[in-house]
């Protein structure tokens, strides 16, 4: 069904300091539209540590391509991501993305190529009650890299405020995504894409963990013709982390870009 543009995106709710999920569960049966984009927006707050691995797979003029990408994250501050091609041995076509919550490290396997530098401060003044709820944007408690699958799936909010919210969407039922329950939310040409996407017979299919919020499958399909799978085939929650996980040095030989 078509509703209001969702635009809650950045309206967290903050409980004695603390930042907290507005709806802590999913109550049973379909929710609505409204209230399952303001359970994926506090996705991230359900849980203190994170491991999760997702599979992309694209169609295009050279074939299907596979990228793997390996996340791991502990509150605040702390993520570790590593993108690779599956193929290309252990010590192959890999790149390191790695925070503490104050720098960010960047390693290029295939080009011995790395940088370090501070995380950026934020705009000041953006608080969300002083502006129309369109334009302000959800800030993450453990940031990822932007434009990524990763901060997709983990920080949701404003893929459904900027893309989701201006389609047609509707639930169209629930499926298991790596063993885990997942609701399915279609997406009927939504109009903020990119320019290759913006056709009327564009369509998004987007896989929703009922526990956790976070999104666990993106189908982008053209004309009925898949383009785009990525799914989560591993996600765990609130599990141990080895000391040394975002422990990092770069390699011998590695050229250091500013």
């Amino acid at each position: 069904m078509t509703v209001r543009l969702w635009d809650r995106a950045a309206l967290v709710p903050v409980r004695d300091g603390t930042r907290t999920p507005e709806l802590r569960a999913l109550p049973p049966g379909e929710p609505g539209i409204d209230e399952l984009f303001t359970f994926m927006r506090d996705a991230e707050l359900r849980f203190q540590t994170l491991k999760l691995r997702i599979d992309e797979r694209t169609w295009g003029a050279r074939g299907e391509q596979l990228v793997s990408m390996d996340v791991v994250m502990r509150h605040p501050g702390h993520a570790r991501v590593v993108t690779s091609e599956p193929g290309h041995g252990a010590g192959g076509q890999h790149e390191l993305w790695i925070s503490d919550g104050e720098t960010i490290r960047t390693y290029a396997a295939a080009h011995k190529l790395g940088t370090s530098r501070p995380i950026r401060n934020r705009p000041r003044g953006l608080d969300p009650r002083e502006y129309p709820g369109f334009a302000t944007v959800y800030e993450p408690l453990t940031p990822l890299p932007m434009e990524t699958l990763a901060e997709l799936f983990v920080h949701p909010a404003g893929f459904c405020q900027n893309v989701l919210a201006t389609g047609d969407c509707w639930i169209s039922g629930s499926t298991q995504i790596g063993g885990r329950e997942a609701l399915l939310l279609e997406c009927e040409h939504p109009r903020t894409v990119e320019v290759s996407a913006d056709r009327p017979d564009y369509h998004v299919q987007v896989g929703v963990d009922r526990v956790e919020g976070l999104i666990t499958r993106l189908v982008e399909s053209v004309a009925g013709e898949v383009t785009r799978h990525a799914a989560a085939v591993h996600l765990e929650t609130n599990t141990t982390l080895p000391p040394a996980t975002f422990d990092f040095e770069f390699p011998e030989g590695t050229t250091l870009l500013y």
